[in-house]
């Protein structure tokens, strides 16, 4: 043994978490590799580095595979390694590795620990130190699994973060940029429209300034139980982990449950071919099912009825009826977003919901993993494939956040201010009362909206709609908006740039009146002032006060003009000066006729007036 030559294939590896412990990069290890061979006096053929790959069972290692090969065509005839976990940490390998060496009369020798293959007891130690690394990896595995199960069931996801979704604080949570486009996959794809439909239809639109939509990506998401709250770990494995409520889903579990039984009914061609308006909005109220849309159809007449079911308790509620339950609340929310897309949501983006800052520190992020991913392909952690791909995905998320930051940029040039809101929901109400024709010419009516658009607004405004039996009936109980559009509207109404309408009961010419009327929070008197200058630049409107006496809850004004009508009710004090009976109120009142409109009766539904100099 001792005469033969020994000419040595150096073989490095590490894996991934190699990389963080010392003395095992790629250049540590070759180092000590060669001094150890110019002190034994062997003479080295090749070095065989595997970056990135660990030693388990079944893992492919190229340059592991031609030193082997190099050993059969007898270019070299003994392996160096640093450890004999370097070569692998598996009983059964190990076996495999003994029998190679033996029908091809190579050896082994390991730089840190003392091993000879050439005997019986040398090859007894290194199966030996196999089993006890084996064990190691096994006793680490199981530690590791108990630790990811906790996190997991903690809402921390090791993957990641799909569509509508981000990791904030190690925790994965709905992203509020992307969360509705998934909701509206989902219930796109519950309408009975296919992946392909749903992403030909993104690619038209540019979601996300996307055109490279594929159906593959929208069956992905239509299967990922992520989305209602769930999640999977070791999906492709034997033995996948299924976690139950571990994060905040996007959507229920009935649509995620419904739209796997609409994919059997895709695949046998089955369409929709109707819109229901509160279709996944409805709970019963005896079993908490998700109520399912049905309708009729009346050749006669040629009329469609539509309606909701419970399929457990075979109750069910006409359409009409929930709309005419909440027929005014129906009617503000369309005012709301009427004033919002036609004017306002731009700068609420920008704004109100600020996302500019979030925006910015999530393109530093990027930045941020972009060099790390740099760094580690230099560092041959990624292979150049990898690197390409993991380089390509962050581009992408690049170009949206700096697409929505130049929507950002161009909002804050509008002229539009949020104390435009409050003046144009005047300007409405006043035309309302001056031109009601012209105003419904004009402006949206709920009844006069097709099915398509009213179930879009309820999709993006309301959360659901809770019912109670009445008389064994479903009868509406409580309508809960989703907390984007409630946090929205509520910021604004705090800061008195919107109002709420309230039952009020106030005295008019002597005589008390009771009425719901619009009511907003404190402004400035300032501001009141220039809303009001500016409202005067359209239409004669008159400023009143008051005073609100709490225990009565009555409004003592000054007597109003003949036909006037109150527009709106404010407070004209910040945090009623600490008084606990009565509150000093503002109210702008205008004539019920349109003879005192002093521009062109277009211009006060298209244009708003520009704000009054002191």
């Amino acid at each position: 043994m001792s005469e033969e030559k020994k000419i040595a294939g150096l073989y490095i590896r590490v894996s991934t978490e190699d990389q963080a412990r010392e003395g095992f990069s790629l250049p540590e290890q070759e180092k000590r590799l060669r001094a150890m061979c110019e002190y034994k006096g062997y003479e080295i053929y090749k070095v065989y580095k595997d970056a990135g790959i660990s030693a388990k069972t079944g893992n492919h290692r190229p340059a592991f595979e031609e030193l082997k090969e190099d050993i059969r065509n007898k270019k070299c005839n003994t392996i160096v390694v640093l450890k004999l976990d370097r070569l692998t940490r598996s009983v059964y390998d190990m076996e495999n590795i003994m029998k190679f060496l033996d029908e091809n009369n190579a050896y082994l020798d390991c730089a840190n620990e003392e091993i000879n293959t050439t005997n019986s007891s040398g090859k007894m130690v290194a199966r030996l130190l196999t089993t006890v690394s084996q064990n190691e990896i096994e006793r680490t595995s199981e530690r590791t699994k108990v630790g990811l199960a906790g996190a997991i069931s903690s809402g921390h996801i090791p993957a990641q973060a799909p569509l509508g979704y981000k990791h904030e604080n190690k925790l994965l949570v709905p992203d509020p940029l992307t969360k509705d486009i998934v909701i509206r996959i989902f219930n796109l794809y519950f309408e009975g429209k296919t992946y392909s439909n749903i992403a030909t239809i993104f690619n038209e639109e540019k979601v996300l300034n996307k055109t490279n939509w594929k159906d593959t990506k929208i069956l992905r998401i239509i299967t990922n139980e992520v989305y209602k709250g769930d999640y999977v770990h070791g999906k492709r494995t034997n033995h996948p982990t299924y976690y139950e409520n571990v994060v905040e889903p996007i959507v229920s579990k009935e649509l995620w449950e419904n739209c796997q039984v609409q994919k059997k009914k895709n695949q046998r061609n089955y369409m929709r071919t109707q819109t229901y308006i509160f279709l996944q909005k409805l709970r019963c109220p005896k079993c908490g099912r998700i109520l399912a849309g049905g309708a009729s159809h009346k050749i006669k007449s040629d009329k469609w009825y539509f309606y909701y079911r419970c399929e457990n308790c075979k109750n069910n509620i006409k359409e009409t009826e929930i709309e005419k339950t909440i027929k005014t609340l129906l009617a503000d929310i369309l005012e709301y977003d009427n004033v919002v897309n036609e004017f306002f949501l731009p700068v609420l983006k920008s704004k109100i919901d600020n996302p500019k800052t979030e925006l910015e520190k999530e393109i530093k992020n990027l930045n941020s993993k972009k060099e790390r991913i740099k760094k580690a392909y230099i560092d041959s952690l990624f292979t150049e494939e990898e690197f390409k791909e993991e380089t390509k995905i962050i581009e992408e998320q690049l170009e949206v956040i700096n697409s929505k930051l130049l929507e950002n940029e161009q909002a804050e040039q509008l002229n539009f201010t949020i104390d435009d809101i409050l003046l144009k929901r005047d300007m409405d109400f006043i035309n309302k009362v001056k031109l009601p024709i012209s105003y419904y010419a004009f402006n949206e009516n709920w009844d006069l909206l097709d099915r398509d658009i009213k179930a879009d607004i309820i999709m993006r405004y309301v959360d659901d709609i809770e019912l109670e039996m009445i008389d064994n009936k479903y009868a509406v109980k409580k309508i809960n908006f989703r907390s984007t559009f409630y946090s929205d509207f509520e910021e604004l109404y705090k800061q008195g740039y919107i109002d709420k309408k309230r039952p009020l009961t106030y005295n008019f010419n002597g005589i008390c009146v009771d009425s719901i009327v619009r009511y907003s929070e404190y402004l400035p008197i300032k501001e009141v002032m220039q809303n009001l200058y500016r409202l005067n630049e359209y239409y004669e409107v008159n400023f009143y006060k008051g005073t609100y006496y709490k225990e009565t809850e009555k409004l003592d004004m000054l007597p109003l003009k003949n036909g006037e009508v109150p527009i709106r009710i404010f407070p004209l004090q910040d945090n009623n000066n600490g008084n606990e009976n009565w509150v000093s109120m503002g109210m702008l009142a205008t004539k019920n006729t349109p003879n005192d409109i002093k521009v062109n009766i277009r211009d006060i539904f298209e244009t708003i007036p520009d704000n009054v100099n002191e």
